[in-house]
This record gives C-alpha cells, sequence and structure tokens, in this order.
C-alpha cells in the first residue's frame, strides 16, 4: 500500500512538473494570453484582498477611535492634532532607521524602478514595510494618501506570486500591471481607470497581450471591492452640470492656474527629494513636525482627507478654507512623501484638485452668478485635471472623472481643463510627471525595449546544436557534421563554453584531407582557424532584453541559457545570438 502511495505521489508530481513546464515555455512568448488571462484573473483576486486589507488596516482603528468616525480629525482637541502626526512620525522613523536602505524605497516610483532596471521583481520586505509604514502614517494624522501604497503592494503580491511559481521575467511585467489596476479598482471602484493607469503611468504600452489580462484582473478587483463595501461610489456628488458654453473660457482658465499649481507641487518633490542623505529619523520627524503644526490651525490638511474632498464636492466649505487646505496640503502632502515617509501622493492629489476647482468655482459665482456652475462642478473637474497634470496621466484622469460621477456630460468641459493644466504643468516645470522625476524612462520606454521585454529567452533559443570538448578527432567532426546542427558548443568542465559554425569545421576538414595525416589523431576546436563567440550563461527566466544587455555588457555575440546539467546532458539548453534577436525585433 505504502508502495503504490508513493508511486501516485511520484506520478503526481512529474505531471505537474511537466505541466508546470509547459505553462512556463508558453508564457515565454510575447502572445501567451490565455495563460496570462489567467493568471490576470488569480492577480486580481490576489490584489483586491491585499488592498482591502491594507485599507481596513486604517479605516477600523479610526473609525473606533476618532470622535466623529472615519477621517473626523477636525474634533480632536489642539493638542492631539499637533501630537498625533509627531508621535505617528517619530515611530516610523525608528522602524525606518533599522531597516536596510534598500528595504525603505516604497510606493510608485520604487515599482518602476524595479519594473525597469529589476525585471519587476519587486520585495516582499519593502512591501511589508509599505503595509505597515502606511497605516502607521494614515493612523497618526499624517497627510499622504492610500492609493499610491495600494497600488505598490497590489503589484507586490502579483510579482510575488509570480516569482513563486518561477514564472518567466517577461510574464512578471503583465501581472504587476494586472496588480496595479486590480489595486486602483479596488480603492475607488473604477476598473476602466485602474487599466488605463496601469497602461498610461506605469507599463507605458498598449497591447492586446497586456490589456486583456489587465482587464481581467481590474474586474475582478472591482467585484471583489464590491463584494466586501458595496456597491457604492466613493463619494457622495451633488447634481453636477456645465451652467453655460460661455464658461469655457473661465474652463481654460481654470486649467492654466490647476496646471501652475501642479508644476509648483513638482518642483517641491524634486527639491525636498535632495534630503536623502539626511537621516531617515530626521526627514520622518521633520515632516510630523510640520503636518502638526498646521493641522493645529488647518485640520482638514490630516490624513488622506477624501471627508475633506467630498465637502468641497458639495460646496461645504468656505471661500479661505478651501485656500488653506489647497495651500496646505500640497506643501505637507508633497513634502512628506519626498522626505520618506511611506504613504501616497495620488490622493492628495484629488484632494488639492477638488479644493481648489471649488475655490475657482466660488471665484466664477463672483464674476457670473447667473451663468456659473456650481462650485462642485469645479470641483468635480478640478480633481480630474490635477491628477492629469501632477502624474502625467490625462486618460486615466479622465477616466477617473468618468467612473466616479457616472454622468458623461462632464467630458467635454473634463477634457479641455485636464488637457490645458497637464500641457501648463509639462512646460512651465520641464517635468514627465510625479513618477518620473530623477528617473530616465527613455530607455524603458524605446520600441526596442518594449518588444524585446514581452518575451522570453526559451521562445526564441536554438536548440539545434552539438556539444563536443575541444579536442576532437576528424571521425567525431564528420559524425557531428552528418547531424547538420545549427551550431557546435565547445564544453569542458570548468572551462568557458564557445560556439562555432560547422561550415567553419567543414572547411578546417577539407584543408586537412590535402595533407596526410594520422584519421585519429585530434585536433583541438580552439585553435583551428575559425570564427568562435564566447557564451555567456543567462536563467531560463530571463527576458530578450535581458539577454540584449548581457551581449552588451561582456562585449559579447551569444549567450546559452542555462539547465541543471547531468554526465548525459550539456547545461546548455539553447543558443541565442545577437542576431537571433535582431531577426526577432525586426
Amino acid at each position: 500500500m505504502t508502495d503504490r502511495s508513493s508511486q501516485s505521489s511520484s506520478a503526481i508530481k512529474r505531471w505537474l512538473h511537466h505541466h508546470a513546464g509547459s505553462f512556463r515555455y508558453r508564457l515565454a512568448h510575447a502572445e501567451a494570453l490565455p495563460q496570462l488571462s489567467l493568471l490576470g484573473l488569480i492577480c486580481g483576486f490576489l490584489t483586491a484582498v491585499v488592498a482591502i486589507l491594507f485599507r481596513l488596516s486604517f479605516e477600523a482603528p479610526l473609525s473606533a477611535l476618532l470622535p466623529g468616525g472615519n477621517e473626523s480629525f477636525e474634533q480632536l482637541s489642539v493638542e492631539l492634532r499637533f501630537l498625533l502626526p509627531v508621535a505617528g512620525a517619530l515611530i516610523l522613523g525608528l522602524i525606518l532607521h533599522f531597516c536596510r536602505p534598500e528595504s525603505r524605497s516604497v510606493g510608485v516610483g520604487h515599482l518602476i524602478d524595479r519594473m525597469q532596471h529589476h525585471q519587476s521583481q519587486l520585495p516582499a520586505k519593502n512591501a511589508l514595510l509599505e503595509f505597515f509604514g502606511s497605516s502607521i502614517a494614515i493612523l497618526s494624522g499624517n497627510s499622504v494618501g492610500r492609493e499610491g501604497p495600494a497600488v505598490h503592494l497590489g503589484a507586490a503580491s502579483s510579482s510575488l506570486f509570480g516569482q513563486w511559481l518561477q514564472l518567466p521575467n517577461n510574464s512578471l511585467r503583465v501581472l504587476v500591471s494586472c496588480g496595479i489596476a486590480a489595486a486602483i479598482a479596488a480603492s475607488f471602484n473604477t476598473p476602466l481607470a485602474g487599466v488605463i493607469f496601469a497602461m498610461e503611468v506605469v507599463l507605458m504600452e498598449y497591447t492586446i497581450a497586456g490589456f486583456i489580462p489587465v482587464i481581467i484582473a481590474a474586474v475582478t478587483g472591482a467585484l471583489v471591492f464590491r463584494a466586501v463595501f458595496g456597491d457604492q461610489q466613493a463619494f457622495s456628488l451633488p447634481a453636477i452640470e456645465m451652467g453655460s458654453l460661455w464658461e469655457i473660457p473661465f474652463l481654460i482658465l481654470c486649467g492654466l492656474v490647476i496646471g501652475l499649481l501642479a508644476a509648483v507641487l513638482l518642483n517641491l518633490s524634486r527639491y525636498c527629494s535632495r534630503f536623502h542623505d539626511k537621516p531617515v529619523l530626521l526627514r520622518v520627524l521633520t515632516a510630523g513636525l510640520l503636518t502638526g503644526s498646521v493641522a493645529t490651525v488647518v485640520p482638514q490638511v490630516m490624513g488622506v482627507g477624501y471627508d475633506t474632498l467630498e465637502q468641497a464636492m458639495l460646496g461645504q466649505l468656505g471661500f479661505w478654507l478651501l485656500a488653506a487646505i489647497v495651500i496646505s496640503k500640497l506643501f505637507l502632502s508633497t513634502a512628506s512623501v519626498a522626505l520618506g515617509m511611506p504613504g501616497g501622493l495620488i490622493g492628495p492629489t484629488l484632494v488639492i484638485g477638488a479644493c481648489l476647482g471649488g475655490w475657482l468655482g466660488m471665484i466664477g459665482g463672483m464674476i457670473y452668478p447667473e451663468q456659473a456652475s456650481s462650485s462642485g462642478f469645479y470641483a468635480t473637474v478640478g480633481l480630474g485635471a490635477m491628477m492629469s497634470a501632477a502624474l502625467n496621466a490625462p486618460l486615466a484622469a479622465l477616466m477617473v472623472l468618468l467612473e466616479l460621477t457616472y454622468k458623461p456630460n462632464l467630458l467635454l468641459p473634463g477634457m479641455l481643463v485636464i488637457v490645458t493644466a497637464t500641457l501648463t504643468t509639462r512646460i512651465v516645470s520641464k517635468l514627465p510627471g510625479l513618477f518620473s522625476i530623477g528617473r530616465d524612462r527613455s530607455h524603458y520606454t524605446s520600441p526596442l525595449f518594449q518588444t524585446l521585454s514581452r518575451a522570453g529567452v526559451t521562445s526564441l533559443m536554438n536548440r539545434d546544436f552539438a556539444r563536443h570538448s575541444r579536442q576532437m578527432t576528424p571521425t567525431q567532426a564528420s559524425l557531428i557534421l552528418d547531424n547538420k546542427p545549427k551550431w557546435i558548443v565547445i564544453e569542458d568542465i570548468g572551462e568557458q563554453k564557445h560556439i562555432l559554425r560547422p561550415a567553419d569545421l567543414a572547411r578546417f576538414l577539407e584543408s586537412e584531407k590535402k595533407q596526410p595525416t594520422d584519421p585519429d589523431a585530434s585536433f583541438d576546436l580552439l585553435e583551428i582557424p575559425a570564427e568562435r563567440w564566447r557564451l555567456h550563461p543567462i536563467h531560463t527566466r530571463a527576458t530578450l532584453q535581458e539577454a540584449l544587455l548581457l551581449m552588451k555588457q561582456k562585449n559579447g555575440r551569444a549567450v546559452y541559457v542555462g539547465q541543471p546539467a547531468s554526465p548525459l546532458s550539456s547545461e546548455v539548453a539553447g543558443i541565442i545570438t545577437r542576431e537571433d534577436i535582431d531577426n526577432y525585433y525586426q
């Protein structure tokens, strides 16, 4: 009975190993749509669960502890409004102080760096720090957002899932995008905005093989969100519509003002990031002290601020209070995140944009009281315009606007303000967007990089080769040439591997026939007149982009895909040359 059980177990393991290998091999191809769609479904569910747990980690305690429920920091005493952010910053500073520098990097910027330079392999330590660090920051009333951390956590959970399955690196890019889309969808209940954000801001490309899995992940994330929180809009909205076409010039003016303020935000972020060489405890504590000091006067800056955003859209905040919130929130949120406090800036840009839009709407109402739209209308379009200008994501911002309000009549004025604000920010700041500050993404967005990153090395490697030690006899050479391999791998234990073309070996044998020699005398494949290329090893999970980069770094012409060696098989699973990659791209 025991023998039968062990045999059954071994058979199951062999079956799983075989099918897992086939699954990974198929994913190495650029068009593995069915496999990626299945993974997108799983990643969407996984991300939604993580994003919901993260949201509950601070919403549940705040609802229980604050006098007026979730985010009602305004009802705290002046002393608590100062002490709470400072205490949270001190705790975070001590945690970050004892973390390794490489583990402190969190947020969307960290995610982009890992996609660009580390083949979308996100570490678990950074994700754990993001989860607990951002939760502490929001619980203590520091002026940071929840969407940036949710995006990082969604991407990290999807990446770690792919790494656990040992999937090829080209598929990890798609899984990370699935996690990003599902995180946005689960945060706002906006699946389409999640898809566009992942494609426009992070992946920066649109392909069918990437688009469909990301859509599946976003829909899954939104469905899980609705199962937990119900099918409700993220914010309560008033009746919103544009009063008159005569408002178009004023809307353009609003876009200019929002664009200028977004340029201030980007430059402030770039300036504060210069202090990264200072001790992290000092930086984070400074951010907490700034927040606590301002919160004693303007308590609306504390926390994520979505209650304040909703009040601005409903027209419940006064003229000067809106102005104070815009200035304070912009300065505190930008400085806090740039100084190293865990948390995001996506949410704060929405709050700043809504309050600024509401403030501008009040000015419009003073100028044209009979024709001007409500301040809630301007708060809504301002929300999308600030997000677009700060993140350089006009299409994602437009989708957020549409899915949050379900009002297609906002598309025309929204597009006008969003485009004006984004152009103004780009022209004034000369910066491509918040998450691209200090990062050269031109190589990452090049067609060559994008194309080669979509395929794994196992999809292109040449398996038609013969292997032999460097010492060979004419008889052995004739036997190899009879099989007509594409390459001959020169392989000796403990020595570097090389390849040569069979045609060069054939020419050498022809020249040797003209001279009387011993047919059993061996010759050295590394000494005969021939063109030989040194082989550099690369992992089976690598992408074609990694193979090309390795060839450039080693000044080589070929790499070999490695596999476990045995007495009867080579550790060379396949060969890829520079010409193979050029032909693939062309």
